[in-house]
C-alpha cells in the first residue's frame, strides 16, 4: 500500500462512493472534496449517479463541482486506479462501458478479490422496478427530490439563525416509508439472494441513498450487503482496510470548517455561450 508524505492522509486499499449528483443544488461537493483529500486509496470506485445528467443544466455547475473532478484526476495521476460505474442518472455513459484510459475504466460492474474474498459492486438500478417500468415516474421523483433539497437548505438556514439543529426532510420521508431500519427491504433481499447464489462474500450497491452494512442470510448461505449511501444527505462512503469493508461517514469536526453556501451564487453559473465562444476563439487563433 502506498505511503503519503502528508501524515493526515489515510492510506486505504479501496473506497466506494456513489450518488454524488454533481450538477445539482443538493450535491455536497465541498465535503466530498475534503474527504477525498484526506485519503490515499489504491482503488476508487465511482458507483453511479456521479454526474446528474437527468437534472443537468448548462447554466449551473459550481466551481466546487469542477474542483471535485480535478481532485479525482489528481488521484489518478498519483496512482489511484479509478472505476466509473454509470448509474441511472448518468446512464448516457453506459455507451462507453469497456473504455479504458490508463488507470481509468468505465464498467457496468466491478468484482474485486480482496484478501481471498469476493466483492461484487454495481449501482443497483438494475433491480429497481420503477426505473424500468415507469421511468417517467422515477424522473418526476428525481425532480421532486431536487426541489426538496432546495427547500431543506432554506429551512436549515432559518434553523441555523435560531440556533437549532439541521434536519433532513427527504431522509425523514424515507424513514417513514421504510420503517424500522432493521428490516430488510425487497431491494436488499434481491441483491443478497443473487450475491449468495453467485458465491460472493460482499455485495455493494448505491442508488437508494441508504448507507448500510449488514449480513443477510437465506437457506443457501449469507452475504454482507453494503450500500455506500450518497453525498447529498448522508455524506457516506465505503472503505476497505484491515481485511474488511467499513461504512464511513463524513466527520465535519475533523475537516476544515465549511461555510453554508447560498443556493445561487455568481460563480455557480457558467459564462454565457457568447463568452465561452470568444474564449474558445482566442484560444484557437492565439499563437
Amino acid at each position: 500500500m502506498r505511503s503519503d508524505k502528508n501524515a493526515r492522509v489515510r492510506a486505504i486499499k479501496a473506497v466506494v462512493i456513489s450518488d454524488i449528483h454533481m450538477g445539482t443544488y443538493g450535491c455536497k461537493a465541498n465535503e466530498l472534496l475534503n474527504y477525498l483529500k484526506s485519503i490515499s486509496p489504491e482503488l476508487l470506485v465511482l458507483n453511479g449517479d456521479i454526474i446528474d445528467i437527468w437534472q443537468f443544466s448548462k447554466s449551473f455547475f459550481p466551481k466546487s463541482h469542477l474542483k471535485l473532478i480535478r481532485q479525482i484526476l489528481k488521484m489518478l495521476d498519483r496512482g489511484t486506479k479509478v472505476f466509473y460505474i454509470p448509474g441511472n442518472h448518468d446512464e448516457a455513459l453506459r455507451r462507453f462501458v469497456g473504455l479504458r484510459f490508463g488507470d481509468f475504466a468505465i464498467e457496468n460492474k466491478v468484482v474485486l478479490n480482496l484478501d481471498g474474498k469476493k466483492t461484487w459492486i454495481f449501482h443497483g438500478d438494475v433491480f429497481d422496478v420503477v426505473m424500468h417500468h415507469s421511468k417517467w415516474l422515477a424522473k418526476l421523483g428525481a425532480k421532486g427530490y431536487g426541489i426538496l433539497t432546495i427547500i431543506n437548505r432554506f429551512v436549515n438556514g432559518l434553523l441555523n439563525i435560531f440556533g437549532q439543529r439541521k434536519i433532513s426532510l427527504s431522509r425523514d420521508i424515507k424513514n417513514a416509508v421504510k420503517g424500522t431500519k432493521s428490516l430488510t427491504t425487497r431491494f436488499e433481499r434481491t441483491v443478497a439472494d443473487l450475491a449468495i447464489k453467485k458465491g460472493y462474500d460482499y455485495a455493494i450497491c448505491g442508488h437508494i441513498h441508504w448507507p448500510e452494512n449488514k449480513t443477510i442470510t437465506n437457506h443457501a448461505g449469507s452475504v454482507v450487503y453494503l450500500n455506500s449511501g450518497d453525498w447529498v444527505e448522508n455524506l457516506s462512503a465505503l472503505e476497505y482496510y484491515n481485511n474488511e469493508w467499513h461504512l464511513k461517514f463524513y466527520d465535519e469536526s475533523t475537516a476544515a470548517p465549511l461555510e453554508d453556501e447560498p443556493a445561487i451564487r455568481e460563480d455557480f453559473v457558467y459564462p454565457s455561450e457568447k463568452k465561452l465562444f470568444r474564449a474558445m476563439f482566442r484560444d484557437v487563433v492565439s499563437s
